[in-house]
């Protein structure tokens, strides 16, 4: 655990929502559970079982067809959603959105093993501003930037969301940092200038759902 960080949720309960089962599909689930082990393996940040569990929740409650990632590393998040979309009948796409022509070309190959590579548009690009060039609206935008960049984020996102669309932020509790008086990082100022904006928007209706690192969860009511 690095300095300044702490297990915001309790690790068996941690624990326990990993545990709960995925689907019923043996090959994405084989790819969810690779991808797992590497990125504990080479401490890379992935959303994990159970943030992607309620990611795919959102969406098939939801109905969400038309999806956008800010921030999609290497496609783990990325199944979640194409996974939703396909059990609604293979009507949609997800956007996924990354910097890295090495993470691009890894998500490609991780969608293509998981048989979900045709419900996925791949950029390779800042995401902010291929959200701005992208046309919508969206039923359902989920948000992994940077997380200095998360306040300057909203008014795009608000431009291409669709009313009754959901926006869903995922470390807003920032390993325990959001909540510490003390650290005044940038990206934790950010974070907090982000749940502020997000909880008094009065085109939202928004709460903090506490799993893994915490998922800012916001319903556009107008």
């Amino acid at each position: 655990m690095q300095p300044g960080r702490i297990d915001v949720v309790h690790p068996k309960t941690s624990d326990y929502l990993n545990s709960i089962g995925r689907g019923s599909d043996p090959a994405i689930d084989r790819v969810l559970t690779r991808l797992e082990a590497e990125a504990e393996k080479s401490n890379f940040p992935i959303i994990g079982p159970a943030a992607g569990r309620f990611c795919y929740f959102m969406a098939r409650v939801t109905g969400a067809r038309n999806i956008f990632e800010l921030g999609s590393g290497f496609g783990y998040s990325t199944i979640w959603f194409a996974r939703a979309i396909r059990e609604q009948g293979c009507i949609g796409r997800v956007h996924h959105t990354v910097w890295d022509e090495k993470l691009s070309d890894d998500a490609r190959k991780n969608l293509k093993e998981a048989g979900l590579e045709n419900l996925v548009e791949f950029h390779c690009a800042e995401a902010v501003a291929t959200l701005k060039q992208t046309p919508g609206p969206f039923d359902l935008i989920f948000n992994d930037i940077d997380k200095e960049g998360y306040p300057s984020a909203i008014p795009v996102v608000k431009s291409k969301l669709r009313k009754g669309g959901i926006f869903i932020t995922d470390n807003v509790l920032w390993h325990g940092r959001a909540f510490d008086p003390g650290n005044h990082e940038e990206s934790t100022e950010a974070i907090r200038a982000f749940t502020r904006t997000m909880s008094e928007d009065p085109d939202f209706v928004s709460t903090l759902v506490p799993i893994r690192d915490g998922l800012w969860t916001a319903w556009k009511t107008n």
